[in-house]
């Protein structure tokens, strides 16, 4: 990947340009948060490939664009960095007039966003199959540093060949990027922004774990937990609502429950999530339900879990207690505290990033 600055005749991003001078541009395969993404032909390797090409909307100024084609080019660095086969393969980047590209695997299949559309919500084994591959390719990003912001259905692909591909890496945060975001600016889709970035917190892998809480909720519920009429109640709401209960999750609840505590510091370990998406995966029921159900059974309160005590599949929730945090962590209910003028700022500002950003 050398970034080299090609121009010349059929660069402009239209089918059958010929993009420096070796990749043919074919059908528009969609549109991401950042981009236009094409089907091409490497007419070099003869292999199909997918191209990338920048969508920045009308009107932005000069300042803005090359922010925002810095972080298309931030998008290629971050994917190649993981070198995991459950993140989108790099093979190059092109800078043609003026714009950069990023050529990368085709992967052939549809996102999990298409299969919700077209099947409707999906039982829980193969909702925590997917969240297991899902949370893997996290892993890998989150090792070198690569936080991905917008874990969503529609940049997750199901291949044919089975493969779980996590893409569109156009909005990642690699740590020790500097100039690349506005002070106070914040990115993602409002239906999966975990509620500490609507705080204005930094960017960290527990809010892609709530982003892949988000995707699993609405895999098997058929749509997100939080919904508004507009994004910014979209958003509000994921500050400001209880966790409503989930009524086909199943054994996937206490993943669900877990992956979507509001406090980061309560949230559930990737660890922890691993192992119970394994088992439901598997079609078991998580063991520490089991042991929980059992003592209850014996006429106990329920079994501690480390993250709160975890109902039964089908039960009412009793309300949910957190463990103390650690020293210095902030606790859930202090998101009640910083709701009002403040937080509306800031709602507001998710969501005039968000139309800039998806054009």
């Amino acid at each position: 990947m050398d970034g080299r600055d090609v121009r010349g005749p059929g660069a402009e991003g239209t089918a059958g340009g010929l993009l420096a001078g070796r990749y043919r541009l074919g059908a528009v395969l969609g549109a991401g948060g950042t981009g236009t993404v094409w089907q091409a032909r490497d007419e070099d390797l003869a292999r199909d490939v997918a191209v990338k090409e920048v969508r920045v909307p009308v009107g932005v100024d000069a300042e803005e664009r090359e922010r925002q084609y810095a972080r298309v080019e931030r998008e290629a660095l971050a994917a190649a960095r993981s070198g995991h086969q459950g993140v989108v393969t790099v093979y190059d980047v092109v800078v043609a007039d003026g714009r950069p590209w990023i050529v990368m695997e085709l992967v052939r299949g549809l996102s999990l966003a298409d299969v919700l559309t077209a099947d409707g919500p999906l039982p829980p084994a193969r909702a925590a199959r997917i969240g297991l591959a899902v949370l893997d390719a996290l892993g890998a990003a989150h090792a070198v540093g690569v936080v991905h912001r917008d874990v969503t259905p529609a940049n997750i692909l199901l291949g044919n060949d089975g493969r779980v591909v996590l893409t569109d890496f156009g909005t990642a945060a690699l740590h020790g990027a500097r100039g690349l975001t506005l002070a106070g600016e914040v990115v993602g889709s409002p239906a999966s922004l975990p509620p500490e970035r609507a705080e204005g917190a930094e960017p960290g892998p527990e809010g892609d774990l709530w982003s892949l809480g988000v995707v699993l909720w609405t895999a098997v519920e058929g749509g997100p937990p939080f919904r508004g009429a507009t994004p910014l109640a979209t958003v509000r709401a994921a500050v400001e609502d209880p966790l409503p209960h989930p009524a086909q999750a199943g054994p996937l609840r206490p993943v669900l429950e877990g992956l979507l505590r509001k406090d980061p510091a309560l949230r559930m370990s990737p660890e922890r999530a691993a192992r119970q998406l394994r088992e439901v995966a598997e079609g078991r029921e998580p063991a520490e339900e089991r042991e929980a159900a059992a003592g209850r059974g014996r006429g106990t309160e329920g079994a501690a879990t480390g993250q709160g005590a975890v109902t039964p599949s089908g039960a009412t929730p009793a309300p949910i207690t957190p463990e103390e945090p650690p020293h210095g962590a902030r606790r859930a209910a202090s998101y009640t505290a910083l709701l009002g003028a403040g937080i509306a700022v800031l709602v507001i500002a998710v969501v005039l990033v968000w139309v800039l950003v998806r054009g």
